[in-house]
């Protein structure tokens, strides 16, 4: 499943543009995961591919899981959004 992550900060910590936090979070998730950070500029959006089965639901409870870390508690996950693939777009 290709999903796209968004992360705020919570207000909390280390200012909000800093791209180092992004690349903890990326080594923080799993890692069989493909994963692409895509933006880190106030907000971290991350791009993850799982290669399994997994549900959004299932992601989000581990991005979720993985923010709990001292390093990055200071942000919340606020999306996790399927991306629709080429199939998807098929007639």
């Amino acid at each position: 499943m290709l999903v796209e992550l968004t992360m705020h900060s919570a207000g909390l910590g280390p200012a909000p543009n800093s791209p180092i936090d992004g690349i903890r979070i990326l080594a923080l998730l799993p890692e069989e995961w493909r994963k692409d950070l895509r933006q880190a500029n106030g907000e971290i959006v991350i791009r993850v591919e799982t290669g399994d089965d997994i549900t959004s639901t299932e992601i989000s409870a581990r991005v979720k899981e993985a923010l709990t870390d001292p390093t990055v508690s200071h942000w919340r996950l606020y999306a996790c959004d399927p991306v629709p693939g080429p199939a998807a777009d098929a007639p």
